[in-house]
């Protein structure tokens, strides 16, 4: 049975950077997974594409032949694809067969188990006004897409470079009364304190409040806690961590996919990530160092035993996942 993730999100929200770490992180996991690309702006791919909309239609023959604009291209590319639905759906049909598999998707409500994935870079945290379109956007999305959703806020690693936020983490994750932040909107500009802006403000807020539906997951994409727990909440949301176990010889991390390890709260986030970010860094450090010094004699050890042969055993230590995260290699 096919799993999926739609992504979507802004510009610059880490789309790709997403879809690649992800992809990554499940072939660690021991997961099948493929990524599909529906983006036919993105010519450069920094994961493997087990299907490209690119294939089908490019929004740079789109605006040379019709002579259209980058926005007004790819909404016709869009409807190329609407038009063409079938091989869209034909080709997803071939990746998942009858196995129990993930696609990751960079349309189609006929896929079982789709869930949207909505990304939103963490500065929008650093203005309210930015913040507030963010909670307008994510509302949007939940609204119209009328499928199990999941809003993200990445780069969260980020935050300790920005301004400190005059709340914490918690406030913006859980989206708490934001009837607190209008005094901070004011102050942003003086335009905004202006007193015809402040019917509108609180009208904006009291929309989003009154939905109750948007909350907020974070994400550090290179930190393999970060990317498994998010995972897990995925798992929840599409099924997957419903269905049965993967096998009788699944690897450590396979384990702690379905026993639910490493979870995290937003405090350990706030922690990790703003509180005390400089001494988890150095503790990190400190333990690779000794995990590659234990890593090394064990493989001298097993060297003096078995000669020039490779350790099986060991060979699941120096694996793709190793304690610093998910690393994510990006092509130049």
């Amino acid at each position: 049975m096919p799993f999926a993730q739609l992504v979507i999100g802004p510009p610059g929200s880490g789309k790709s950077t997403y879809c690649n770490g992800m992809h990554q992180f499940m072939s660690a996991i021991g997961r099948k997974c493929s990524v599909v690309n529906l983006d036919p702006a993105n010519d450069q791919t920094s994961y493997p594409c087990a299907l490209d909309v690119r294939d089908l239609v490019t929004l740079e023959e789109i605006m040379a032949e019709d002579t259209l604009g980058p926005n007004g291209g790819v909404l016709y590319a869009l409807e190329e694809l609407e038009n063409n639905f079938e091989w869209l759906r034909d080709g997803l049909k071939e990746l998942g067969g009858n196995e129990r598999c993930y696609m990751v998707l960079n349309f189609d409500k006929d896929v079982d188990n789709l869930t949207v994935i909505h990304l939103v870079d963490s500065y929008n945290l650093t203005l309210p006004s930015m913040y507030i379109s963010a909670l307008l956007l994510s509302l949007r999305a939940m609204l119209q897409m009328d499928l199990p959703h999941i809003n993200v806020l990445t780069k969260i690693d980020n935050l300790a470079n920005y301004a400190p936020l005059p709340f914490n983490l918690d406030f913006y994750t859980e989206v708490h009364d934001l009837n607190y932040l209008l005094p901070h909107l004011e102050a942003e500009t003086s335009r905004l304190s202006h007193e015809k802006f402040g019917a509108l403000n609180s009208a904006i807020i009291q929309l989003v409040q009154e939905f109750g539906l948007v909350a907020f997951e974070t994400l550090a994409v290179e930190d393999k806690k970060s990317m498994m727990h998010l995972l897990q909440v995925i798992d929840r949301a599409s099924g997957y961590a419903f269905g049965p176990a993967e096998g009788a010889n699944d690897t450590i991390w396979q384990v702690a996919m379905r026993e639910g390890w490493g979870d995290l709260t937003i405090q350990d986030v706030q922690e990790r990530w703003i509180d005390a970010r400089e001494e988890y860094d150095e503790m990190e450090r400190k333990q690779l160092e000794e995990e590659a010094k234990a890593r090394q004699a064990a493989g001298a050890h097993a060297s003096e035993k078995t000669g020039d042969d490779d350790d099986d055993d060991l060979e699941d230590f120096r694996g793709p996942l190793p304690n610093s995260g998910v690393k994510v290699v990006r092509k130049s």
